[in-house]
């Protein structure tokens, strides 16, 4: 773990060059640019506000900042794992030229879709505002759940990555398994709304402790146990030395596979 610290200092700017990079090539020829990274989200929010405040009616107040709290970091790491699969094999050409360390790669994936993330707390500032909702002092919290979600998905943006260089069907099964996770993590609803006998599995989502960490200080003005902070960032810091270690091992052979 220290060498993947090591390799983050020494390599930043070229991590911040590259994610600068895919930023600029995935809005080039987009009308609106770099709004969508805001729009998707907040177009999502739509979706799933008619549904379950008029069709289905979960009942839940304010249910827009209800959803928007979690779903911008859900957004951030859907669209980091989407683009950090393909990260080391769209640079098949750069890795069998030169001597580039690969590790930038899925960083550089990463790193683009948390400005994305950093920025999209505008918008959602200012929907608070609109709405008359209340800015509660636990914003101040928002680094710790932030920081799980970073460790964990930097953790699977490795292992799907390494995958992917082997086995390059991974990307549809993973864009399958997000739509599939997605409703196994509370991002449209609350557990409360889910079957008591069924809350046991769900405390086995790492996911979930770090999705609460987001809406309980944005939504509901309060703070997590000191049990569910420290399993945010331990079960993302698990994952990420699980994830790095396997592209340590099979990063020399990436430049023949690719």
């Amino acid at each position: 773990m220290l060498e993947l610290f090591r390799d983050i200092y020494r390599y930043r700017e070229l991590i911040w060059i590259l994610a600068l990079k895919e930023l600029k090539v995935r809005y080039k020829r987009s009308t609106l640019g770099f709004l969508w990274a805001l729009l998707h989200p907040l177009l999502m929010t739509v979706v799933y506000v008619i549904i379950f405040s008029y069709i289905l009616r979960f009942g839940i107040e304010k249910y827009p900042v209800f959803l928007l709290s979690v779903m911008f970091p859900w957004t951030f790491f859907q669209q980091s794992l989407m683009y950090a699969v393909v990260s080391i094999v769209s640079n098949a050409p750069l890795l069998k030229k030169v001597y580039v360390p690969k590790v930038v790669f899925p960083l550089a994936s990463v790193l683009a879709n948390l400005m994305n993330f950093l920025l999209s707390l505008i918008p959602l500032a200012f929907i608070l505002w609109v709405l008359d909702f209340p800015f509660h002092l636990t914003w101040l919290y928002l680094p710790v759940p932030l920081l799980g979600l970073l460790l964990f998905t930097l953790g699977c943006g490795f292992i799907v990555a390494t995958i992917n260089v082997f086995f390059r069907d991974i990307g549809h099964i993973l864009e399958i398994a997000l739509r599939a996770y997605f409703f196994f993590c509370p991002v449209i609803y609350d557990l409360i709304h889910v079957d008591p006998r069924l809350h046991l599995l769900f405390r086995w989502n790492p996911l979930l402790y770090t999705l609460n960490g987001f809406r309980l200080a944005i939504y509901h003005g309060k703070l997590p146990s000191i049990e569910s902070a420290f399993t945010s960032i331990g079960s993302g810091l698990v994952v990420l030395i699980i994830g790095y270690a396997l592209f340590r091992r099979y990063q020399n052979n990436f430049a023949i596979h690719v």
